[in-house]
């Protein structure tokens, strides 16, 4: 599988808008890879590119499945870059935990409620770093 430039280009720049500057380099190193390739040339550029669901909208399905993985480290990758895009407030943050305990279970919520607190704790710290 092989993407051409302007498609790998327009993912990387999605990915930064997703994640938040910067992000994509994490990937560059494996642009020949054909799992790669799918996920920054067809998931980026174009399914999370695409204005049929806002990036919100796309966010909190992730998050909601997420959730279901009970893992924090991946749900603070989300919800750092909601922070950075300013798509959630606080409030909605502190309520997603409280409204996915019905749905993801307590262990599964827990983990979520640990992934949103690391992501307002690393947005103060960018915040105090910028001063």
């Amino acid at each position: 599988m092989s993407i051409d430039e302007a498609q790998w280009q327009k993912g990387l720049e999605v990915f930064d808008k997703v994640y938040g500057p910067g992000s994509s380099e994490m990937t560059r190193p494996y642009r020949d890879s054909s799992f790669n390739q799918e996920i920054v040339g067809n998931q980026f550029a174009n399914l999370w590119a695409s204005d049929i669901l806002s990036m919100r909208e796309k966010r909190l399905m992730v998050l909601g499945a997420t959730a279901m993985l009970g893992r924090p480290d991946l749900v603070e990758i989300q919800m750092n870059g909601a922070l950075i895009n300013g798509e959630l407030t606080d409030e909605e943050l502190d309520f997603i935990p409280l409204f996915m305990l019905f749905y993801a279970g307590a262990g599964n919520t827990t983990a979520l409620f640990r992934g949103i607190e690391a992501a307002k704790a690393r947005r103060k710290e960018r915040s105090a770093a910028a001063g």
